[in-house]
């Protein structure tokens, strides 16, 4: 399972990391659908350049021309002029296999827990800043993941 894979290729990077996405809110209980794993790093280059090393050690690629290096140093301008808000990487051999890389909230100043999946204990968002971060999304899905997180809080 991809969730897995990158999970142990980020870990075995020692790169700081947690799931949030579609992944983050199933992991936290409510009922979700996806197929992308999502995550969120520390805004420091040294953790851009090893995600992407753990992620391309995977089969992984950029979906656009950029390397981490790029990503990190035009971060602010990518995000404000051209609305990127994910580096994405996908395996050429199967485009189902896609890693999103959030880049626009930073690890450091978000709360993450672990969560058992399995065998396996998982770096995930903190509720609390799961649901920040859709709710700033806005998008349908985001709301609708809101709704059903908000819902487990009572």
């Amino acid at each position: 399972m991809l969730l897995y894979e990158v999970v142990a290729a980020l870990e075995d990077a020692k790169v700081p990391f947690a799931v949030a996405g579609g992944y983050a809110v199933a992991l936290h209980g409510a009922v979700r659908g996806t197929v992308d794993v999502d995550v969120v790093l520390r805004f420091k280059k040294a953790d851009f350049l090893a995600a992407e090393s753990a992620l391309k050690a995977l089969g992984l690629s950029p979906r656009l021309p950029v390397t981490a290096a790029e990503v990190f140093d035009f971060r602010e301008e990518y995000v404000k002029n051209r609305n990127l808000v994910a580096w994405s990487f996908v395996d050429p051999k199967d485009p189902s296999r896609v890693v999103d890389v959030v880049i626009t909230h930073d690890l450091a100043k978000m709360a993450t827990t672990r969560v058992k999946a399995g065998r396996l204990s998982l770096p995930v968002l903190a509720l609390a800043d799961l649901v920040a971060m859709k709710k700033a999304a806005g998008r349908p899905q985001d709301l609708e993941d809101v709704r059903a997180l908000e819902g487990l809080r009572r």
